[in-house]
């Protein structure tokens, strides 16, 4: 794939308060980029960048090479859709997505050609006459894509735009939002807080937190290989444990040494283990080396969610086998199911 956008050293200031840390990142012709993060961490910030809606307060951005910061946002080859659509009350949905190819002044039938082509897209086919606010959330998001497509923007630029569906509708939009830029061919960045989201969707996953990015890599990467505690605890949900990495290949925690696939630590190098809770089997005690008392029992409805106490911690397992409250039971995991991580600060 081709480098369509570049952010080099990126940061942003408002008044006193640094936005963006030194934001470097690289996004592809074609590609569904996901930038991740909590409430504050700079992921919009981010985005209103690239649209031309913000100036860096130092950086570059580059778009097929070219410095585009002083680029005013309707000279830029992006179309934004919002949490709120912004759609207009006044118009139908067909004069809501024949908008900007009405202010561009091109002809009728190629406006209506197009506006047809985007309505079937979005699956709104027939729905052209409509009154816009008569329409459910979905529909109108849906509009709201269409209208941003169809003046066939190199890219996309999403933020947050799920976020007033209800949860059924966010997953089937999900869906939707990626079978629609497979089929136009175009580089999607989206804006997210919801983990479960980024994971489904993208092709790639950028997590952020207070103004810096933390990991850059594919959901399955970002989910199994955490760069870090804070992307381990932020990207689903885990065990993280103080450990000490013996040499390659051998880690010890909880007062056992265990095999595990990672390797390149110093000998004896404090480390943390992150072990999944769907990674962790519950077996009679005397097949495994950690061995604890369930303590609560949870149904999620795919999966029981059981806490054991052990001696030096209490674990959380994800399981559809059943253990009740106060059965002592062993926690048996393989090698492949140890992260090892660089520990934050050391002891």
């Amino acid at each position: 794939m081709n480098k369509l956008i570049e952010l080099k050293n990126l940061t942003k200031n408002f008044e006193d308060q640094q936005v963006l840390r030194g934001i470097n990142l690289d996004i592809y012709e074609n590609e569904f980029l996901t930038l991740l993060g909590p409430s504050g961490c700079g992921k919009t910030t981010t985005l209103r960048i690239i649209a031309g809606f913000e100036e860096p307060s130092d950086g570059q951005v580059l778009f097929n090479g070219i410095e585009i910061s002083k680029v005013p946002p309707y000279k830029r080859e992006v179309n934004t859709v919002f949490q709120k659509y912004a759609l207009f009350p006044h118009m139908n949905v067909f004069e809501n997505i024949a908008f900007g190819l009405n202010i561009k002044k091109m002809d009728k039938n190629v406006i209506r050609q197009k506006v047809e082509r985007m309505l079937k897209l979005v699956g709104l086919e027939g729905f052209g006459s409509r009154d816009v606010t008569l329409l459910s959330g979905g529909q109108q998001q849906r509009v709201a894509i269409a209208r941003a497509l169809v003046n066939e923007p190199k890219v996309l630029l999403l933020d947050e735009p799920l976020g007033a569906l209800d949860a059924k509708m966010r997953k089937d939009m999900q869906r939707e939002l990626k079978k629609i830029q497979q089929e136009v061919g175009i580089t999607f960045i989206y804006v997210t807080h919801d983990q479960e989201e980024a994971l489904s969707m993208s092709d790639t996953v950028v997590v952020m937190n207070d103004g810096e990015i933390q990991q850059i890599g594919s959901p399955t990467d970002i989910y199994n290989e955490p760069e870090n505690r804070f992307v381990a605890s932020f990207i689903g949900e885990s065990n993280i444990i103080d450990g000490i990495m013996i040499k390659d290949y051998l880690v010890e925690f909880d007062g056992f040494q265990f095999e595990c696939v990672d390797k390149g630590f110093e000998d004896n190098e404090a480390i943390e283990v992150v072990l999944r809770p769907e990674d962790l089997d519950i077996v009679e005690p005397d097949r495994a080396k950690i061995t604890g008392t369930v303590r609560s029992v949870t149904f999620k409805g795919v999966h029981y969610e059981i806490l054991v106490e052990t001696s030096a911690r209490t674990y959380m397992i994800h399981t559809t086998d059943f253990a009740p409250v106060g059965r002592e039971v062993g926690l048996l995991f393989g090698p492949e199911d140890i992260h090892v991580m660089c520990r934050m600060g050391g002891y």
